[in-house]
């Protein structure tokens, strides 16, 4: 049946030329885990994960575990990493589905090693990644904590014997994209400081840690990747970056000013999702009419009105209105009065011809013009991020 005229595009042919292009850069001193969680940044996860492995990512990482069991079942082969880390409950879709996840509890640990013991796993078949808080404060056990003896006693898990396996130690560099490097060099340094305890256990063998796995997108971009790749010589360990908007054909911003490797490498990568509509139908006013909720526009000439077939339920946000405009016949329609739950209302009266059925671009290229991530961003005062993950399931992803 068709259906509503309201969806996104997606190019998995610019998803693997970007992976391509951050794989040249990470090379040869990381390898590199593409993010695909929270619905693949809104892109469609059943999209982006199979293109990903395609590209050559051998490692997927993702929130949940529900996001990896359904990451599972579309790349069975892949690496799937449960940045989030394991709830009570889900020890046994870990196990049985391959995942590995995220700690930095003790109960964690309890709840893995009670499903892996309950299938008479082998010893250390069920890897996991200690988490290190380097100083965002968020999720991560800390190891220079003068009362807390967690660092040292998670440690002491993976023994002889234990169906875990410590296979990578991780952290989150918060201000990577802070140009000046200051406070990344102190993450980075207090990252060292835990690796130096983790070796001092004799952690050996199969129990030794494979990966250290740290950095975005902007530590990626910003060339961070070799001094991860040293400390991790260091400990003969993996470097690992994880790329997330990068991977999706935007560049993070840097403050207060942009390294000339992000500039360079913001040339080269291709946006991978376009949001498109269309016109439902066109209307002429006369002046004094009013235009959508509580009256906050009114037209001051006669207007040609058209409107279309997206509103906040579709994720565009409601600040944009009476601040934004879209695209139509490669021009800009400036959006008049507030954003309704399903539609939105576009000056046309500028733009000749414009006619129902007529396509609109809320993000993408249209002739000679492009709506970015980051204009919504900008404008709604907010994060590319979150513009990418508010665009409702309702939204249909097509394939290009």
């Amino acid at each position: 049946m068709p259906t509503r005229p309201c969806w996104v595009e997606i190019s998995t042919d610019s998803l693997e030329s970007n992976f391509h292009l951050l794989q040249t850069l990470a090379a040869p001193h990381a390898e590199l885990l593409a993010i695909v969680k929270a619905d693949a940044y809104g892109h469609s996860l059943a999209l982006c994960a199979p293109s990903a492995v395609r590209a050559g990512a051998r490692w997927l990482g993702v929130t949940s575990v529900e996001e990896g069991v359904a990451a599972r079942a579309l790349c069975p082969d892949a690496e799937i990493l449960v940045i989030g880390g394991v709830f009570p409950g889900q020890g046994e879709a870990v196990v049985r589905q391959r995942l590995t996840t995220v700690i930095w509890e003790h109960w964690q640990l309890d709840e893995l090693e009670a499903a892996a013991r309950a299938v008479r796993a082998k010893a250390a078949s069920v890897p996991v990644h200690l988490e290190i808080d380097t100083g965002m404060s968020r999720q991560g056990v800390d190891p220079n904590t003068q009362t807390d003896s967690t660092f040292a006693s998670l440690l002491e898990r993976f023994s002889t014997g234990s169906p875990l396996r410590l296979d990578g130690v991780m952290t989150h560099l918060f201000a990577a994209d802070e140009s000046d490097g200051v406070v990344t060099e102190g993450q980075l340094v207090r990252l060292d400081e835990a690796l130096t305890k983790i070796a001092a256990t004799g952690l050996s063998g199969e129990l030794k840690p494979t990966w250290l796995n740290v950095g975005n997108s902007a530590a990626l971009l910003s060339k961070k990747p070799s001094a991860i790749a040293e400390i991790a010589a260091k400990r003969g360990m993996k470097a690992m970056l994880r790329p997330g908007l990068a991977l999706y054909g935007l560049a993070p911003r840097f403050e207060p000013d942009e390294p000339a490797s992000v500039a360079e490498a913001r040339k080269s990568l291709q946006p991978v999702l376009s949001w498109k509509t269309r016109v439902v139908s066109v209307r002429s006013v006369a002046a004094g009419a009013v235009v959508g909720y509580n009256g906050t526009f009114v037209a001051t000439e006669p207007m040609r009105l058209a409107l279309v077939a997206a509103g906040y339920g579709d994720g565009l946000d409601r600040k944009l209105g009476n601040r934004f405009s879209l695209l139509v016949h490669g021009q800009r329609a400036p959006i008049v009065g507030r954003i309704s739950m399903d539609q939105t209302v576009l000056d046309a009266t500028e733009i000749p011809d414009v006619a129902p059925g007529d396509e609109v671009v809320i993000i993408g290229k249209q002739s000679g013009d492009t709506i970015t991530a980051f204009d919504h961003a900008d404008t709604a005062e907010t994060i590319p991020w979150e513009v990418f993950t508010r665009i409702a399931a309702r939204v249909r992803r097509v394939a290009l």
